[in-house]
């Protein structure tokens, strides 16, 4: 088991066996929306809050799965980060549509981790109630539109659907932010070396499908920037970034 994985599991553990003393762990923990004013931390505290054994279980189960795969891809730091981030906007996205609902339960986080799992891994299968078996981005969507349906209908019996919701769409924006900020930095230095305009001519040339996933939102971006103000509109770092994309069998030889 990866290191905060084991920490999440322990301390979500601690918490649900302080909220059976009877001192009202939960009262000071639980996110409710209407109150997030006056207690701010429970946007954090909530995720580590569960209603009953089922529903710490197959949350910690949902993480001891999914997790180790997800932080040892990422790093501790960067996981930690994901599955905080998709808490808090589990939480959010409730106090948007769910005004009145208070809500607990580590769903939000560990949704976002599934999420990243089925990223990664988009055709890994899974097994749902341990029956079924569903290749993981499959999976992850059926959930999605599960939530939303359940989320509008008003979801019944307790769970906080938005939760999910927030912690797939939270997840979703940080693993984007992630792979543009590595496409970016892969090229950036602090000096950059002019790119000749010969060298770019043929940027139309580019097959963005061959591109890897880290680097193609960038160039897809670049690109329609020059569709809409030219060549002459990239910064430096642009043009260098680009310039390495550009077929080589394409490029026009340097004048000699």
């Amino acid at each position: 088991m990866t290191p905060w994985v084991l920490r999440l599991i322990v301390a979500n553990i601690v918490v649900y066996f302080l909220e059976q003393t009877g001192m009202g762990v939960a009262n000071y923990l639980a996110f409710v929306p209407n109150d997030v004013v006056l207690q701010p931390w429970t946007l954090v505290t909530y995720m580590f809050v569960h209603a009953n054994v089922t529903h710490i279980l197959f949350n910690m189960l949902a993480l001891y799965f999914f997790g180790p795969r997800v932080e040892e891809r990422l790093g501790s730091r960067r996981f930690i980060t994901l599955y905080l981030l998709s808490g808090v906007s589990g939480a959010v996205l409730s106090m948007m549509f769910a005004r009145n609902a208070p809500i607990v339960g580590a769903s939000g986080a560990v949704f976002g981790v599934m999420l990243a799992f089925a990223r990664f891994w988009p055709t890994a299968e899974i097994y749902i109630m341990g029956i079924l078996p569903l290749q993981a981005r499959v999976a992850v969507l059926l959930m999605a539109a599960a939530a939303l349906w359940s989320g509008v209908q008003g979801s019944r019996g307790g769970v906080a659907d938005f939760a999910h919701l927030g912690g797939f769409g939270g997840g979703w924006l940080y693993l984007i932010w992630l792979d543009r900020r590595a496409g970016i930095k892969k090229f950036r230095s602090k000096t950059v070396a002019p790119v000749g305009k010969d060298v770019l001519a043929n940027y139309k040339s580019i097959n963005t499908g061959s591109i890897h996933a880290v680097n193609r939102d960038e160039v897809n971006r670049i690109l329609d920037k020059i569709n809409a103000s030219g060549l002459a509109s990239l910064t430096a770092q642009e043009k260098l970034f680009l310039s390495n994309f550009v077929p080589p069998d394409d490029r026009i030889p340097p004048p000699t």
